[in-house]
């Protein structure tokens, strides 16, 4: 069931530059969320005919919805400006999430605010009792790198990569997961990759799923205008053909993806 909810925002923070941190009480939509499913919302200081903006959830806390987003647009520098007490409209949830088990290591990777529901999922597992969490996090330098603190206190092994070396190993992320990759397999312990962030990086994971033939889950990040498949804004190739990221995603198994 969708719900279209009224929401009170109780905090709305900056987390990083650039990034915000958006708390509001939403007891319909916690209630039944899942990890990488998404959320639209009616942005408050835009004109009535404005579209919704679509957010993934950062997590859920009881009755309370977490979002983190970055501003990069007319919507998102809006709801900068809603102040905590005021209220929001949010409609969901939409689109499917990932699977809500995982057989071994789950390994996630992620980058910029493509970590939002990697940590979502991360705590769902481990609150199922999931033990063996690692976070793969890259960025361009340390400054692009969010949420960390919010993962080691999950308990979530966090390996970090940055382009100019500032923090953690110096390159792509894809550098530490294939040490750990190699391990695993060594090892042959199972694992399953979960993703979300840049195409670039969705590409790459999810051709090392292939490769390997691992079970992959890849969060697809495209404009999802309406949210609900009628606008057919938000298509990504698949082997099945054309889908909606919206209500066919937006997470995929990397099985059924096709990259240009």
């Amino acid at each position: 069931m969708i719900y279209d909810e009224i929401c009170e925002v109780l905090r709305h923070s900056e987390l990083a530059v650039g990034y915000r941190l958006l708390v509001f009480e939403a007891p319909k939509l916690a209630a039944v969320l899942q990890p990488g499913q998404f959320i639209h919302v009616k942005v408050p200081t835009l004109e009535e005919s404005a579209l919704r903006r679509p957010f993934s959830v950062f997590d859920v806390d009881g009755t309370q919805v977490r979002v983190l987003y970055k501003t990069v647009g007319r919507g998102t520098r809006a709801l900068n400006h809603v102040k905590v007490g005021e209220k929001i409209a949010v409609l969901g949830p939409l689109g499917k999430g990932f699977p809500p088990t995982c057989k071994g290591t789950a390994l996630l990777v992620g980058g910029g605010y493509g970590v939002a529901p990697l940590y979502f999922l991360a705590h769902r597992l481990i609150e199922s009792g999931h033990k063996k969490v690692i976070l793969f996090e890259g960025g361009r330098t340390a400054a692009d790198l969010l949420a960390l603190d919010d993962f080691a206190a999950l308990g979530v092994d966090v390996r970090i990569a940055t382009n100019d070396g500032s923090n953690g190993t110096k390159g792509f992320v894809t550098m530490p997961l294939d040490v750990e990759i190699a391990s695993l397999m060594a090892k042959k312990e199972p694992f399953e990759l979960f993703t979300c962030g840049p195409d670039g990086l969705l590409k790459a994971v999810s051709e090392r799923a292939l490769t390997y033939g691992l079970p992959g889950w890849i969060s697809i990040d495209r404009h999802m205008i309406c949210g609900v498949g009628a606008c057919y804004a938000c298509i990504q190739k698949t082997v099945n053909g054309p889908a909606r990221c919206c209500v066919d995603g937006p997470v995929f198994p990397a099985r059924e993806l096709v990259w240009d």
